[in-house]
């Protein structure tokens, strides 16, 4: 039996005695698993729970709920995945007139399985490599590897990636100061997409961006010093990526990271260098190929043009570009995944998953890493009701199996593969 979830206005959870859980949706398509260890249990102000009643048969809402002597307002719940999992089901809930957006977090349908005496949530484990563990980042010892490494070196671009290993526990900045697996070079103010759910700068009318900005880009020098140390040091997956969380597009700065790379390669061949990027200017993209670029992860949140245009708002590009931006890395060999960002009930809808195997299958991709979208689910079904491909919902551990079956040896994950990975995945 699931019960249904509920918070009191200080954040404090319950399980309902009488009312079963349900999902955004209605009945869930996939089943829930244990609440995964470093998964997070929040409240979500302005919105009320929404559960089944046996008796009755129907759909309730909780506008009270007595918890010893005491009456409260509930509030909804939903749970927060950590890396390497992904969610498939929505929370139930009812949002009042007067609600606030949400902060910009997955949130996920959780509940209580009163069999096992544990907390649930409805998501799959679609990435079961531990190097980006939780318990291995923001390790007691950070701070003091950040004071030392910002100590004997001035590169200004440390002081920005120390603010988001420290602050925004960014698990890729905190790598440059483990010097380990990927490390970050961030390398953008600017952008040239306005996306709806942008985590380092929304209108003020939105919710408080995860990340603030970097205020200045950083000169080439500066990249390429942070690439060559990590390069040269780290062990495991070593690979630096450019296009961060705390930035804007990268592709809007190629010549300077192109510099950068070169400087790079000249001074190690060591390791992998990668860019997080949206792919809109597929000639951008070439010139860092040609400055040694051997890897790339494209962003998107749907194949289909209207959805894809309508969340990121591209400025003087177009899905087109996007595309073939993708086409362009399989043609000049770099390792090619997509980072698409998923939302259950939109992302596995027939008519989306339908044009997603196709994009797979003709630009043979070789990896798709599925990231749950951290945004308001009102405000991304608000874009979807309009723009989507539409068609039943066929659920996400089969939209994650029909990925499979269009490109043979596609790679599902959530996490950069490292070169020696890249060529294991291959011989699969």
């Amino acid at each position: 039996m699931l019960k249904l979830l509920f918070a009191d206005e200080r954040g404090q959870v319950y399980e309902h005695p009488e009312l079963l859980a349900l999902v955004r949706d209605g009945l869930p398509v996939d089943v829930p698993v244990p609440l995964p260890q470093h998964a997070t249990l929040a409240a979500l102000p302005g919105r009320r729970p929404v559960g089944f009643d046996p008796a009755s048969g129907s759909a309730v809402e909780l506008s009270e709920v007595r918890v010893g002597k005491k009456v409260v307002k509930p509030m909804a719940v939903a749970a927060v995945l950590p890396p390497g999992w992904t969610r498939s089901e929505l929370p139930a809930y009812r949002k009042l007139s007067i609600a606030p957006v949400l902060p910009q977090w997955a949130y996920t349908a959780a509940a209580w399985d009163e069999t096992r005496g544990l907390h649930v949530a409805w998501a799959l484990h679609t990435d079961k490599r531990t190097h980006w563990d939780p318990s291995t980042h923001s390790t007691p010892d950070l701070p003091g590897l950040v004071r030392d490494r910002l100590a004997g070196d001035d590169n200004p671009l440390l002081r920005q990636l120390s603010r988001c290993a420290l602050e925004y526990r960014c698990f890729t900045a905190q790598n440059t100061f483990y010097v380990r697996d990927e490390g970050a070079i961030p390398a953008s103010s600017g952008c040239n997409a306005r996306c709806v759910g942008c985590i380092s700068e929304q209108p003020p009318e939105g919710p408080p961006s995860s990340h603030e900005r970097i205020g200045k880009s950083p000169d080439a020098e500066f990249m390429a010093r942070i690439g060559i140390d990590h390069l040269r040091a780290a062990p495991g997956r070593t690979m630096v990526s450019f296009g961060q969380g705390c930035e804007g597009e990268p592709l809007t700065r190629a010549r300077e990271i192109a510099s950068a790379i070169r400087a790079m390669r000249a001074a190690t061949r060591r390791g992998s260098i990668n860019i997080n990027t949206n792919g809109s200017l597929p000639s951008s993209l070439a010139l860092l190929i040609d400055a040694g670029l051997d890897a790339c992860r494209i962003s998107l949140n749907s194949a289909h043009k209207p959805l894809y245009e309508a969340y990121y708002q591209p400025i003087n590009y177009g899905w087109e570009e996007v595309r073939e931006s993708i086409r362009l890395a399989r043609r000049r060999g770099a390792y090619t995944a997509l980072n698409l960002l998923t939302f259950p009930g939109v992302t596995d809808q027939e008519g989306e998953a339908e044009k997603l195997c196709e994009l797979v299958a003709r630009e043979r991709v070789d990896q798709v890493q599925a990231r749950s979208l951290a945004i308001d689910p009102d405000q991304y079904l608000a874009v979807a009701a309009r723009t989507s491909a539409g068609g039943p919902r066929i659920g996400m551990r089969e939209l994650l199996r029909r990925l499979r079956g269009a490109r043979k040896g596609l790679v599902i994950g959530n996490f950069a593969r490292g070169l020696g990975e890249r060529a294991r995945s291959a011989g699969a």
